[in-house]
């Protein structure tokens, strides 16, 4: 077992426990491990886009292109009723014989809608699965994770998490193979 440097922290809230890794593939098999513990409110912090990860933390596939595509049907929907209405109902106007609802006519429109709302659909939809805007986060306040943006690699396990225990998920984190772990208060 490795020397590893700990912190605990004195004073507010505990929000949970954090782990500093200095290699991609120690924070793989420390992923594993926190997966295979059952653990399910926390998460991996690393400065590049990290292959295999998502399958080493057992992320789920996200919900998110449904509410894409039914953002789109509603666009397109709204195109045609809104056309059809304009058109052949409230002022329909004859040109040369041609019919007052003419679906090839529309489909311009209904494209440009279909885009339009399945693009907000998208926006909305990652915004509220992610919590966001979070203007304040307590994992900022260590000064150790401004090293996440630049040559560094963490987990964190929040306390809200049902299986957080003080005792047992500090073990934890020091079986990880980290460099450091600290608690971090809000």
């Amino acid at each position: 077992m490795s020397a590893v440097a700990t912190e605990r922290a004195a004073g507010g809230t505990l929000y949970g426990y954090l782990v500093e890794f200095d290699d991609v593939q120690t924070l793989l098999a420390a992923a594993e491990q926190v997966r295979d513990a059952g653990y399910t409110r926390w998460d991996a912090h690393t400065p590049f886009a990290v292959h295999g990860l998502d399958g080493a933390m057992g992320v789920r596939k996200t919900r998110l292109p449904y509410l894409v595509f039914a953002s789109g049907l509603t666009g397109t929907a709204c195109a045609l009723l809104l056309q059809w209405y304009t058109n052949a109902f409230d002022y329909p106007f004859v040109i040369s014989g041609k019919p007052v609802f003419s679906l090839p006519a529309d489909i311009p429109v209904m494209f440009e809608l279909t885009i339009l709302f399945a693009a907000f659909g998208s926006l909305l939809g990652m915004l509220v699965a992610n919590g966001l805007p979070q203007l304040y986060h307590p994992l900022h306040t260590s000064e150790r994770f401004r090293r996440a943006t630049n040559d560094r690699f963490f987990i964190s396990i929040q306390a809200s998490d049902p299986l957080f225990d003080r005792g047992r998920t500090w073990e934890l984190m020091e079986e990880l193979g980290g460099i450091h772990i600290e608690e971090v208060r809000t």
